[in-house]
């Protein structure tokens, strides 16, 4: 059973929690985790790309001119993809479907890989609680500040800790998540994960529970 270092805000050593193995401490399985972040990244993607074919550009549906006799070559209408300002052939359509399914115990699997992950990197980083003396951006700057933590953060908010989000999310390069919501891809995508102590709990109690069903 691993053990973390607590911490306050003010960047103190003020104890230690042990992690159970059944969600902190699982080994690496690279092919599983980048499965489930492919299909989460899948189904957060927008199509936006649209290109019209000739059924959706305007135009006469008249043929321009006769078939024969003209000395041009044949053409039956404006809007072939042959002539400016026609629909395009075998162009990117709005009827992509990217999306793809992962099974839960797949993704709960997943997400308790990164966990450990994070845990052998040295990138979670255990909070005796989140909150603030003083409810400004300031000082919830400050007091990540003095963590001493470089690079993107992503810090999961426990139910009692809800009402502080507001006051770290216009902080550059730190994100915000309830800890119920924490996923795959949002721990991929940011280098550090700050928990509290009660988010922990939350994430073993939840999900070594799972484990056992």
């Amino acid at each position: 059973m691993a053990k973390i270092t607590i911490q306050n805000l003010k960047g103190e050593k003020v104890g230690e929690l042990k992690l159970l193995d059944a969600v902190f401490g699982l080994p690496a399985n690279d092919s599983l985790v980048h499965q489930v972040f492919v299909s989460m990244s899948g189904n957060r993607r927008q199509v936006i790309a649209h290109a019209k074919d000739r059924g959706e550009r305007a135009g006469s549906g008249k043929k321009p001119w006769k078939q024969k006799g003209t000395g041009r070559a044949r053409s039956g209408s404006v809007r072939s993809p042959l002539w400016k300002g026609g629909g395009v052939t075998f162009g990117p359509t709005k009827d992509r479907n990217f999306k793809s399914k992962i099974n839960k115990k797949m993704s709960q699997k997943a997400l308790k890989i990164v966990l450990s992950g994070k845990v052998a990197d040295n990138s979670l980083i255990v909070l005796d609680e989140l909150a603030l003396a003083k409810k400004k951006t300031k000082q919830a700057a400050s007091g990540l500040k003095k963590l001493g933590l470089s690079g993107s953060i992503l810090i999961g908010f426990s139910e009692k800790e809800k009402d502080f989000q507001l006051f770290f999310q216009n902080i550059e390069g730190v994100s915000n998540i309830p800890v119920e919501g924490l996923n795959v891809y949002d721990m991929l995508m940011r280098k550090n994960l700050v928990l509290s102590k009660d988010a922990v709990k939350y994430l073993e109690k939840k999900y070594s529970k799972e484990e056992n069903n």
